[in-house]
């Protein structure tokens, strides 16, 4: 028998599991909520780690998913540094840190994800970061702060981001990576190589094509040697080699796994009454048509708060677009929907060479493609250009993700003229403002089928 019962049990101190609580008090639910995360911090926002808070411009305080005292203002139990041990979804009960067994009705995982360490000679060196939480963002801060030259091991978005803050805060960065060109696994070569320049014009050195072989130190790292024979002199190296998906819960539980925990379209995993949300969720995309696994901010907030709506019996279908942004300090930013796993066209609208454009993404059906070639490049129409307005917005809080209202047209950027989708008057989609230099990144795939539709703009 469990030492003590909750209505709606929430496995993971972050954004999606901090959503649902939300979500859940917002539509009235009144029964007991528990939410138990392994992090010393109340839930936060990961985007700042790499921008902001790394560079010593916000605190952990303005990361937090909810303030100090909304838990207990809302009734919500929050443990931190706690662990769920293990979980058995056929008795409804689950073991935390310290022996106490809970029972509950309803479950969510949002477990997260775990960074890729890298398993190579001279990885027992001092100075070699992973950023994942408050505690590695200021460990790089502190060592950066002392440094002259950093090294960034990935051209993704860590390896990048980190890149762009450290050598706003005045130091030498060089990034080391396996692609030729920065972003290009996510965006392609072409809006990469735009990426990439506006890192390089600021002073960042980079290295494609290069396959690190060790570290090099003797206590603390020296160097990064490549496979290519590069040996790049540092003081401290960033490694940004991507995440996995913390599946070890569900799968002790007897959860269906596969790259994360797997999940129908409404969330609900492979045992009645639990459910998944954020990184560690890989779902049956109603959207795109295949299961999809997204890791990013904006999805868990989103998938936080269906699991909520479903959780209180509305039984939904996961339908929303996913969204991400990142930013290079305050020299480029860029926001995306889709995602895309493959295309075979993109279609750059705006000015590139102004830094205000937006990029489409297109793949399959060629009579539908061909329409939506005639959409995009005609005048007036289609995703143009950002604009700069006088004041930035601040923090991934600041209206970050694109609106989304019944009955409007699809519009493809800021400031653009709608692009008029036939049949497709469901969601509208605007870029927030922004004051310096600025790229949409589109997916536009079997014309409006990756957004819920199938015909082509008119």
């Amino acid at each position: 028998m469990a030492d003590r019962e909750v209505d709606f049990l929430l496995v993971g101190g972050g954004l999606a599991a901090a959503s649902c609580a939300a979500e859940l008090r917002k539509r009235g639910a009144e029964g007991s909520i528990l939410l138990a995360g392994r992090e010393p911090e109340p839930p936060y926002e990961r985007p700042p780690l790499s921008k902001e808070h790394l560079r010593g411009e916000s605190s952990r305080e303005d990361a937090h998913v909810n303030p100090a005292g909304w838990y207990e203002e809302n009734g919500v139990e929050l443990l931190t540094g706690t662990n769920v041990m293990s979980l058995d979804p056929a008795a409804r009960t689950a073991k935390l840190q310290g022996g106490v067994e809970v029972g509950f009705g309803k479950a969510l995982l949002a477990t997260g994800a775990m960074v890729n360490i890298l398993r190579v000679e001279g990885a027992e060196n001092e100075g070699i970061h992973y950023l994942r939480a408050f505690g590695n963002s200021e460990a790089i801060r502190a060592d950066a702060e002392a440094a002259e030259r950093v090294v960034l091991i990935g051209g993704s978005y860590i390896g990048c981001e980190v890149a762009a803050s450290l050598t706003a805060m005045g130091v030498e960065c060089t990034i080391v990576t396996m692609e030729e060109v920065a972003l290009s696994r996510t965006f392609g070569e072409d809006a990469g190589r735009w990426f990439q320049a506006r890192l390089e014009e600021h002073g960042v050195t980079f290295h494609g094509g290069e396959e690190l072989e060790a570290f090099e130190g003797d206590g603390r790292v020296k160097a990064v040697l490549t496979k290519g024979g590069r040996a790049i002199e540092c003081d401290a190296v960033v490694v940004g080699a991507g995440v996995r998906p913390d599946a070890m819960l569900a799968q002790r539980a007897g959860l269906a796994v596969d790259d994360g925990i797997v999940c129908d379209s409404k969330l609900a995993t492979s045992a009645e009454g639990v459910y998944a949300a954020g990184d560690c969720c890989s779902y049956e995309s109603v959207v795109h048509g295949r299961r999809i696994r997204v890791e990013h901010w904006d999805v868990a907030m989103q998938q936080g708060m269906h699991v909520a709506a479903n959780m209180l019996g509305e039984e939904r279908d996961y339908d929303v677009v996913p969204y991400f942004f990142s930013d290079l300090a305050d020299w480029a930013s860029l926001e995306y929907v889709g995602p895309a796993a493959e295309w075979d066209e993109e279609i750059w609208r705006g000015d590139r060479d102004g830094g205000e454009f937006s990029v489409w993404y297109l793949k399959d059906r060629p009579r539908r493609r061909r329409a939506q070639r005639r959409a995009l490049r005609r005048p007036g129409r289609g995703a143009a250009t950002a604009r700069r307005p006088r004041r930035r917005l601040r923090g991934p809080r600041a209206a970050r993700r694109p609106r989304q209202q019944p009955g409007r047209d699809f519009l493809a950027g800021p400031c653009a003229r709608p692009v008029h989708a036939a049949g497709y008057p469901q969601r509208q989609f605007v870029a927030p403002w922004c004051n310096w230099q600025h790229a949409s990144l589109w997916s536009w795939i079997s014309g409006f089928e990756s957004l819920g539709r199938s015909k082509s703009p008119a």
